[in-house]
C-alpha cells in the first residue's frame, strides 16, 4: 500500500499547493502527531478536573428542598455525560495516533481519499471526509427514525391488543 502522503504527492500535482493552499496531509506527520497529544493531554486534563469536582460532592446526603436536590442530581448526571464525551475524544484521538503509526491517518475510512487538511485541523482525528460522514450520519438518522417508526407500531398495536 502506497503511503498516504505519497499518494497525496503523486495525485496532487507533485505535492504543489493548490492556489497556494495545501490542501491535503503533505504536513509532516510529526507535526499532527503532536497536535494530537496536546489535545490527548488536554482531553484528561479536563476529564481529571471532571473527576475531582465531582468527588467533591456527597452523593448520599440530600440537602436543601427537592429542587436543590433535583438541581443537583441534574448538575452530577450533566457531569457524568461529560465525562462519557471527554472519554469518547480521547479514545478518537488514541485511535488517529494508532492511524499516524500505520501510516493510515489522513484517510477516509469509508471512500479511502484523502481527508482535507482543513477538517484535520479542526477535528484532528477525524475518520471520514465531510461528504462521507454526512452520508453516514444521514443513514444513522434514517435508521433512528425507521426504529423510533417501529417502536411506536409496537405499543400502539399492543394497545389495540389490550382494549
Amino acid at each position: 500500500m502506497t503511503s498516504p502522503f505519497i499518494a497525496v504527492l503523486l495525485r496532487n500535482f507533485e505535492g504543489q499547493p493548490i492556489n497556494g493552499v495545501d490542501l491535503y496531509m503533505t504536513e509532516k506527520p510529526e507535526e499532527m502527531k503532536t497536535m494530537l497529544l496536546k489535545l490527548k493531554e488536554e482531553t484528561l486534563k479536563e476529564i481529571n478536573k471532571a473527576v475531582k469536582s465531582g468527588s467533591d460532592i456527597p452523593v448520599n446526603e440530600p440537602s436543601g428542598d427537592i429542587y436543590d436536590q433535583a438541581s443537583s442530581e441534574r448538575d452530577r448526571e450533566l457531569g457524568l455525560l461529560l465525562g462519557d464525551r471527554e472519554r469518547e475524544k480521547l479514545r478518537n484521538i488514541d485511535e488517529a495516533l494508532l492511524r499516524l503509526d500505520e501510516g493510515e491517518y489522513g484517510i477516509c475510512e469509508e471512500c479511502e481519499e484523502e481527508i482535507p487538511m482543513g477538517r484535520l485541523k479542526i477535528v484532528p482525528f477525524a475518520r471520514h471526509c465531510v461528504k462521507c460522514k454526512a452520508d453516514l450520519e444521514k443513514q444513522q438518522a434514517q435508521t433512528k427514525r425507521f426504529e423510533e417508526d417501529r417502536a411506536y407500531r409496537e405499543i400502539s398495536m399492543g394497545e389495540e391488543e389490550e382494549g
